[in-house]
C-alpha cells in the first residue's frame, strides 16, 4: 500500500535516528541516564512516575511493597547525580527498573512463570513482561474509597502518600495508561480534594468528582492502548499518516513543514510510552508540550490555557484540546489535485512526498471526518492516480476524481446517519438488538457473552456519538468503531472466528470498519442443532431485576440467531412477539411455573414452525 510510506522519504534523514540524535545531544554532559531524568522531573514526579513503573509490572504487590522499590530508585538517582561515573549509573532506566523487579523476593510465587522472563536479555526481557500485563484483572478487589472525613485528614496530613496512593491504585488497574495521563488524572483528583474538602456534604462531592475522573481514565485508557496498537500492527507509516491526518485537523494553521516534525516525535514519545518505558514518556512528552507551547503562533491559540497549567496537567490539557479554526478563503484543492494537468509530473517525480501534502491539505479542510475517512480517500485518490499516469491521457482519466473519492466520505455518512437516526428515534434497547441480530449472522461462531460484549460496546459508540451536533458525529462514531473491531481482530488472531472475519481483520487499517460493515451472513457457517432446553423458562423471567432480565432476552436473541443466521426479520419478529405474549401472560397468571411450563412448550413449537426446523 504505497500511500502508507507517504512520510518514508520526508522522514528518510530523520526519522531512524532524529530521538537518538536528539537524546544524545540532549544527555551529552550526562553520563547517567537516571540523573538526568531525575534532575529533569524533579523528586515528586519521578517517584510518581518511578510508582506508576512499578505498579504497572507487578500489578499484585502492595503499595508498601512498591514504596520500597521506589525508594530504592530514588535512593539510586540521589547517588548518580552526586557521582555519574558510578558504574550502576549508567545503565539505561529501562534496564535499572527491571533489574530490580527481577531482584523482588518470591517473584515466580507470586507471578509464577512470569519469572522466566528474567532470564531474557533486552529488549525481549521487557517485551515478556508487557505480555504479563493484565486490564481491569480480577485479582485486584474493587477500590474502597475512604470515608470523607479520613481522605480529607489524610490528605492535609501527609499529601504525597495519599496522591501516591491513588497514583498506584490507577496505574495497577490500568497497565496500559500512560504515566502523564495517569499524573494528569492525580492532578484532577488533588483538585477535587481542595474543592470537596471544603463543601458541606463531601461524600457527594468526592463521589460526583471521581466519577468523572474514572470514566475519563477509561476513555483515555482505551484511546491510548488502540494508538500502541496501530504503532505495534501497523508500523511507523502507518501510525504517523493517521496522527499527520489528526494533526492536521486539530493545527489547520500551522505550516506542513511544523507539523511533519511534530508527527515524527510524537511517534518517537508514543513508542517509548507503548513499551513500559515511562519515565522517557513523561520527560519526552513534557519536552514535546514546552516545544508546543513556545509556538502557539505557530500552532493554535487553543492551547493558551493548557500552556499556563502545570506541568503534569499540560499535556493531557493539549491533547485533549479542540480543533483550531481553519484560515480562511483556503483554495480548492480541485484546481491542484484534479484539474492539474501536470499532476502526474509531481505524482511521479516524489510520489510520497505529494501524497503526505495531499492528506495535510484535505484533513485541514475537513475537520468534521475520522482521520481513517480521510486515509480512504488518500488511498482512493493514489489508485487512480496509478491507474491514470499510466494512460495516454492522464487528465481525462483522473478528471472525475472528486466523484470518486467523495464515495468514501458518502458510504460514511449514510452509515452515521441511518445508525444516529435508529439510535435516537428508537432508543438504545432497539438499537443494541439492531446491532446483534447483525453480528450474529456475521460471526455466530463467537460466544453469546462476547457477542452480547461487543453489542454493548457499540451501543455505547452509537450513546456516545448520536447525541453530538450532527457535524461531529462522523468522526465519533467512525473512531471508536474502529476501535471497538480492533480490539476485536486482536482477539481473533489467536482464536479465528471465521474466514470473512479473518478477511477483514487482514485489511488495511482504515478499511476494517467499512469491510465489517458490508459483511454478510456466514454461508459456511453450520449451525448446532434446535436445542429446546434454550426455552427453559422460569420465574426469574417475572422476578429478577430488570437489568437481569433484559440480559437473558438479548441472549435468548443471540442463541436463536445461531440456529438459523438466515432468518428474516419477520421470523425474528414472529418468535419475539410469542416470547413477549407469553412472558406477559404468565407473569400475571396464579401458578407462573405452569404457565411458563407450557407456554414455553408451545412457543417452541411455533419456533420450529417459523424457522423451518423440523421437530
Amino acid at each position: 500500500m504505497k500511500w502508507l510510506t507517504l512520510i518514508s522519504f520526508i522522514f528518510l534523514l530523520s526519522s531512524a535516528r532524529s530521538r537518538n540524535l536528539h537524546r544524545a545531544a540532549r544527555d551529552a554532559d550526562h553520563k547517567s541516564q537516571i540523573a538526568h531524568r531525575y534532575n529533569d522531573l524533579k523528586e515528586e514526579t519521578f517517584k510518581g512516575v518511578a510508582m506508576i513503573t512499578f505498579a504497572q509490572y507487578l500489578q499484585k504487590c502492595s503499595y508498601d511493597g512498591l514504596s520500597k522499590l521506589v525508594k530504592d530508585i530514588v535512593d539510586l538517582a540521589h547517588k548518580c547525580v552526586a557521582n555519574e561515573d558510578a558504574p550502576e549509573c549508567t545503565k539505561p532506566l529501562p534496564t535499572i527498573f527491571l533489574d530490580r523487579i527481577c531482584q523482588v523476593d518470591q517473584l515466580r510465587d507470586s507471578y509464577g512463570d512470569m519469572a522466566d522472563c528474567c532470564g531474557k536479555a533486552d529488549p525481549e526481557r521487557n517485551q515478556c513482561f508487557l505480555s504479563f500485563r493484565v486490564h481491569h484483572p480480577d485479582f485486584i478487589p474493587p477500590y474502597q474509597r475512604p470515608a470523607a472525613d479520613v481522605i480529607c485528614t489524610q490528605y492535609q496530613d501527609n499529601r504525597v502518600a495519599l496522591l501516591g496512593n491513588f497514583v498506584y491504585t490507577v496505574a495497577r488497574r490500568n497497565p496500559f495508561l500512560h504515566a502523564p495521563a495517569i499524573l494528569a488524572l492525580a492532578a484532577e483528583y488533588e483538585n477535587a480534594l481542595k474543592t470537596c474538602c471544603s463543601e458541606s456534604d463531601i461524600g457527594a462531592c468526592l463521589d460526583e468528582k471521581a466519577s468523572a475522573i474514572k470514566d475519563r481514565a477509561k476513555i483515555i485508557g482505551v484511546q491510548q492502548q488502540h494508538g500502541c496498537r496501530v504503532l505495534e500492527k501497523y508500523g511507523e507509516r502507518t501510525f504517523q499518516a493517521d496522527k499527520l491526518a489528526h494533526m492536521s485537523q486539530k493545527y489547520p494553521k500551522a505550516s506542513f513543514a511544523e507539523l511533519i516534525k511534530m508527527v515524527q516525535e510524537a511517534k518517537n514519545v508514543y513508542r517509548e510510552c507503548c513499551e513500559g518505558d515511562m519515565v522517557e514518556c513523561v520527560d519526552d512528552w513534557s519536552e514535546l508540550m514546552n516545544s508546543l507551547c513556545s509556538k502557539q503562533d505557530v500552532f493554535s491559540s487553543k492551547i493558551k490555557p493548557c500552556c499556563e497549567k502545570p506541568a503534569v496537567e499540560r499535556t493531557s490539557c493539549i491533547v485533549e484540546a479542540d480543533f483550531d479554526e481553519k484560515p480562511d478563503n483556503l483554495p480548492s484543492l480541485v484546481e491542484k489535485y484534479i484539474q492539474d494537468k501536470e499532476v502526474c509530473k509531481s505524482y511521479e517525480a516524489g510520489h510520497d512526498a505529494f501524497l503526505s501534502e495531499f492528506v495535510y491539505e484535505y484533513s485541514r479542510r475537513h475537520p468534521e471526518l475520522a482521520t481513517t475517512v480521510i486515509l480512504r480517500v488518500a488511498k482512493g485518490y493514489e489508485t487512480l492516480l496509478d491507474k491514470c499516469c499510466k494512460t495516454d491521457n492522464p487528465a481525462e482519466c483522473y478528471g472525475h476524481a472528486e466523484e470518486e473519492l467523495n464515495k468514501h466520505i458518502k458510504e460514511t455518512q449514510e452509515l452515521v446517519k441511518t445508525n444516529c437516526d435508529l439510535f435516537n428515534t428508537h432508543g438504545e434497547g432497539d438499537f443494541l438488538k439492531g446491532i446483534l441480530v447483525r453480528y450474529t449472522k456475521k460471526m455466530p461462531q463467537v460466544s453469546t457473552d462476547t457477542l452480547l460484549e461487543i453489542g454493548k460496546k457499540m451501543t455505547a459508540v452509537g450513546a456516545k456519538c448520536c447525541s453530538l451536533p450532527e457535524e461531529k458525529r462522523l468522526a465519533c462514531s467512525e473512531r471508536y468503531l474502529s476501535i471497538v473491531i480492533e480490539k476485536m481482530c486482536k482477539k481473533q488472531e489467536s482464536t479465528p472466528i471465521n474466514d470473512q472475519v479473518t478477511q477483514c481483520c487482514n485489511e488495511f487499517y482504515s478499511y476494517k470498519r467499512p469491510c465489517f460493515t458490508a459483511m454478510g451472513v456466514d454461508t459456511k457457517y453450520v449451525p448446532p442443532p434446535f436445542d429446546p432446553t434454550m426455552f427453559n423458562f422460569d420465574d426469574k423471567l417475572c422476578s429478577a431485576p430488570p437489568a437481569e432480565r433484559e440480559e437473558g432476552q438479548l441472549k435468548l436473541l443471540i442463541n436463536l440467531i445461531k440456529r438459523k443466521p438466515q432468518m428474516t426479520e419477520d421470523q425474528i419478529k414472529a418468535i419475539a412477539g410469542g416470547f413477549t405474549a407469553m412472558v406477559e401472560k404468565c407473569c400475571k397468571a396464579a401458578d407462573v411455573d405452569t404457565c411458563l411450563g407450557e407456554e414455553g412448550a408451545a412457543l417452541i413449537v411455533q419456533s420450529r414452525a417459523t424457522l423451518g426446523i423440523d421437530a
